[in-house]
């Protein structure tokens, strides 16, 4: 079986609850097409460089896929149906990353930084 990552954006005016909702209809999406989701990382929502369909955000969410070819012609079918999920990129991968992914990384860095900061004031 080969080995992806996805990251999808969904719109900036969805819920987090909207926003895992859309992450589990696309884990059932590949369990149907005799794959499986290793991971689902949820990004938070973060600014684009540049508008997407009248969005200045997005929830990013990331998703490590092991299973067949088909999975993602499939995957990516689905998400040019929704109208929440304004982009999405799929990527071969040689392995999956083990531990949280360099994006969650940072943001806990960033978390530790403003709170030392605000420690200091």
């Amino acid at each position: 079986m080969a080995l992806y990552e996805h990251v999808f954006l969904a719109r900036q005016d969805l819920s987090q609850a909207q926003v895992d909702a859309l992450a589990i209809t696309i884990t059932e999406i590949v369990e149907a097409n005799q794959g499986k989701v290793v991971k689902t990382e949820s990004w938070g929502l973060k600014s684009l460089a540049y508008k997407i369909d009248r969005n200045r955000k997005a929830h990013f969410v990331l998703l490590n896929i092991d299973g067949p070819g088909d999975i993602v012609a499939e995957l990516e079918r689905q998400q040019r149906i929704n109208e929440d999920v304004i982009r999405w990129l799929t990527i071969a991968v040689e392995e999956h990353e083990e531990g949280p992914s360099a994006q969650v990384r940072k943001n806990e860095r960033d978390r530790k930084r403003r709170g030392e900061r605000e420690e200091r004031n």
